[in-house]
Order: C-alpha cells, then structure tokens, then sequence
C-alpha cells in the first residue's frame, strides 16, 4: 500500500496502481482515483489528508491517465500515473495519497458499496537531504496483569526527508528458554516510517503470553544508524491469583491468630 520514488527536480517519472475486482457476483467496480496531500498527526500518526504544507506539494505534480473506470469481476486493471517534478522543487521528501473509491455517479446500481482505499507516496527529492534523528525510548514492561505486553518506542526525525526504524522483538520462556514470540504467523522484525520533523509512537501488542509465569522480552531498535536494546523479564500476574494469595495469606493469619488465642485461653485455665 505505499510506494518509493527517488526524484530530481524537471524529470518525469511513471508509476502505476492495481484495482482488483474481487467481486464473485456479477456487478462491475465502477471506480475514481485521485490524489490528496499526505501527513500525519501527533505521536501516535494519525493520517492528514486535507493539511497542505511544503512537505506534500507533490499532490499538485501527479497526474492519473485514467481517473474512472469500470473493473469486471474477478479482473485487475492497471492504473498508471505520472510524477513531474518542477524545476524549482525543493530537496526533501515530498508526500501524498493516490486514493482508490468507489465511483457511484458512474455506476447503474440503486446500492452501491462506498469505500476508499489510498496508496502512500513516499518521495524524495535529490538535493541537500538530512537523515536525523534519535531513539528517545525503548520500553518494555515488567509486569502484567493479562497475558499479554505492551511494548513501545519513541522515535524522532529532525532531518527534512523519511527515513526508516527496524525494530525487533523476542520473547522466551524465562524457564526453559521456549521461543514464545515470534510466532509463525507473527513477524518478530517489521520496520516503519519515521516522518521528516515529527515523532513517532511506535506501539506493539503481544498476545499469547502465558496466563501464569514469567517472560524474557528482548526489543531491539535500529535507526539512523544507531541501535537500543532492552531486555526485561516480564511477571505475568492474574488479578485472580493475587486476590487467591491475599484470600490464603489471610486465611492462614486468622487461623494462626485463632490458634494462639485458643492456646492462650487453655493455657490460662490451667
């Protein structure tokens, strides 16, 4: 869903998307395609598709050669569009979104299906480029009342183009050294996108954990050249199990207590 270019300012360049029609019935996607500037908000990158800054003109220079159409079922069409970078383009990265939608005044249909799906351009264009940056946390917690963790890292990019963070997660057995996570369904190594001047929020949840016991959980987190690790046990402690141990723990000092006053009482009456 994303899309890399390499630019230099008065060149062209081509690219192009795929709309499949997985449709099994009969009716035809009637589609529209268009272009929106591409940002993101806050830590935790909430997409913005609306703010124009000088860091997505490059919604103005992409052309597509064919903005409706009609894709039948089970069919995949090819959309190409064009990129032409201004003579007088600034060195940096350049952004924005070709979104997919439904297309409802092209189509016969009384009900049609609304959606919207968008493919990210992440561009860059050749000049003076900083790559900064830095790892400001790396945090994996210690103690968890369900049977899973959240991990997380903080990470910013002071340069003026994208650049990319690979982070990787284990998670063993603290006892018998079991490979927990990742799994073969999880990918325990995935990287993502660090926006020029921003800080990202890098969330990930771990699911599967024993209900009872403890974990050794290993994060580690590459960027701009520079890598943290961290590498905490993880107490996996149910609400039940501790309210069982108050219960015992209680239990066993009133019935101690009852005990010694009963043994006092005897002792008394001697």
């Amino acid at each position: 869903m994303s899309q890399s270019f390499s630019l230099y300012p008065g060149k062209s360049y081509k690219g192009s998307i795929k709309i499949v029609n997985y449709n099994d019935s009969k009716d035809d996607l009637h589609y529209k395609v268009s272009v929106s500037p591409y940002g993101v908000i806050g830590e935790e990158y909430t997409a913005d598709l609306t703010t124009v800054t000088g860091r997505n003109e490059i919604a103005k220079w992409i052309t597509i050669d064919e903005p409706t159409g009609v894709v039948a079922p089970n069919a995949t069409k090819k959309v190409s569009y064009t990129i032409t970078v201004p003579e007088t383009a600034a060195s940096g990265g350049q952004y924005a979104t070709i979104g997919v939608s439904s297309n409802p005044d092209d189509s016969k249909d009384m009900i049609t299906n609304v959606f919207e799906l968008a493919s990210v351009i992440y561009a860059e264009v050749a000049g003076e480029n900083v790559h900064g940056g830095s790892i400001i946390d790396n945090l994996v917690p210690v103690f968890s009342f369900n049977p899973d963790a959240e991990i997380s890292t903080t990470i910013d990019n002071t340069g003026n183009v994208h650049n990319y963070a690979t982070i990787e997660v284990k998670v063993n057995n603290f006892f018998t050294g079991d490979v927990i996570y990742p799994t073969k369904e999880d990918e325990g190594t995935f990287s993502e996108v660090i926006m020029p001047e921003t800080t990202r929020l890098i969330n990930r949840k771990i699911s599967n954990l024993p209900a009872l016991g403890v974990v050794h959980i290993s994060q580690s987190v590459n960027y701009n050249g520079k890598t943290s690790v961290v590498e905490k046990n993880l107490i996996i402690c149910p609400i039940w199990f501790i309210l069982l141990v108050i219960a015992t723990i209680t239990t066993l000092v009133t019935v101690i207590t009852l005990k010694v006053r009963r043994h006092k009482k005897s002792k008394a009456a001697l």
